[in-house]
């Protein structure tokens, strides 16, 4: 069953849904009204559908009790997925595909290119994202793509793919496997001090791009963080450290000239004092110290999983000409080199951002 009228039906919803935008996953269908979203699950990225809408409907469901307790709006501040009229959360076709139900956000839109004052918004939407969910206990949650930001299987799987060589490509990415190999300790501290019990485990949302948080059409403030397929338990400072990566680079990622390729200490700040601003006392101090470094390990992180699909056949990430999976790569490995040198900076920028907030 493919005709999309009738599966909205079973949500006891009758309307024409229409092709919506740009998501690289799950295929986005809208209501004629505006009023739901209507999603296909992508079962080869996420091969447990079943988990993956337990998640969504944990976590929906204690941010609507939450922003009830502290009046917020807990129709327009969170998710609302719709079950079926037989009470399911998603429904499974004859074909085996899986779609799922939402009301929209009214009043609200997503943006694709950031502004300082929309990496700022943003930076407050996942920053309170975090705030509400701090109370929540994240192993309750299902890892839906199982070590996401195990950084150490990262790493090792990076040098399995060096080793074995399948497509001739090492001797190509020379520079930047001796780059990630000399950077081999850094993989294990995040991991480590979650296991160690140094940092608590959190919610992550673990795609923190401008894009997956809704704002206000009126007033352009975040109003809701979206698309939480990928919320799994992590630490916090994997969501801070995936939004800089992407947010404070002044170039695009597949950029092949890396001289237009820095990391901006103003986006840094700007997206760090939104964050801290929200998130407030629900802060650690061991997680506070390792901020800056998480930019960089992230960072890296991404940079590796580049590397390692180049050397492997290019089968992860799609790509639209030869070559660019390395070129994702230099841009990750440039800003984490720049990420290096500024370090002592953005510990002093996340210090006076801390003092100030306790002003």
């Amino acid at each position: 069953m493919n005709d999309k009228r009738e599966i909205l039906k079973q949500f006891g919803i009758d309307s024409e849904p229409i092709p919506f935008g740009n998501g690289h996953i799950n295929d986005t269908f809208i209501t004629a009204d505006r009023a739901y979203i209507l999603q296909r699950i992508n079962t080869s990225v996420f091969s447990d559908p079943k988990g993956l809408t337990n998640n969504v409907v944990l976590i929906t469901g204690y941010l609507k009790n939450w922003l009830s307790a502290n009046g917020g709006d807990p129709e327009r501040e969170t998710l609302t997925p719709i079950p079926t009229k037989d009470g399911a959360w998603f429904i499974r076709t004859d074909d085996g595909e899986c779609y799922r139900v939402y009301k929209t956000i009214q009043n609200a839109v997503s943006h694709d290119s950031a502004t300082p004052e929309l990496l700022y918004q943003a930076a407050k939407g996942f920053g309170r994202f975090q705030k509400m969910l701090s109370g929540f206990p994240a192993d309750r949650l299902k890892e839906t793509i199982p070590d996401f930001h195990n950084t150490r299987s990262r790493f090792e799987a990076l040098r399995t793919a060096v080793s074995t060589d399948h497509f001739s490509r090492v001797a190509l990415a020379r520079d930047e496997i001796d780059f990630c190999y000399a950077r081999e300790a850094d993989t294990d501290v995040i991991v480590s001090a979650i296991a160690e019990g140094k940092i608590p485990l959190r919610v992550t949302h673990n795609d923190t791009k401008l894009n997956n948080v809704m704002m206000d059409e009126t007033t352009g403030t975040a109003v809701c963080v979206i698309d939480l397929d990928t919320v799994m338990p992590g630490s916090l400072l994997y969501d801070y450290g995936d939004a800089l990566r992407f947010g404070a680079s002044t170039a695009a990622e597949d950029e092949q000239d890396l001289s237009l390729v820095h990391f901006d200490l103003t986006l840094f700040e700007t997206f760090t004092k939104g964050f801290l601003e929200e998130l407030g006392d629900r802060l650690t101090a061991s997680e506070a110290a390792l901020l800056p470094f998480s930019v960089k390990l992230i960072t890296m992180e991404c940079g590796m999983r580049f590397l390692t699909d180049y050397l492997s056949g290019d089968t992860y990430f799609k790509t639209s000409r030869p070559g660019q999976n390395l070129d994702r790569c230099r841009t990750q490995l440039k800003l984490v080199a720049e990420i290096e040198e500024k370090t002592p900076e953005m510990k002093r920028i996340v210090a006076d951002i801390l003092e100030g907030l306790c002003k």
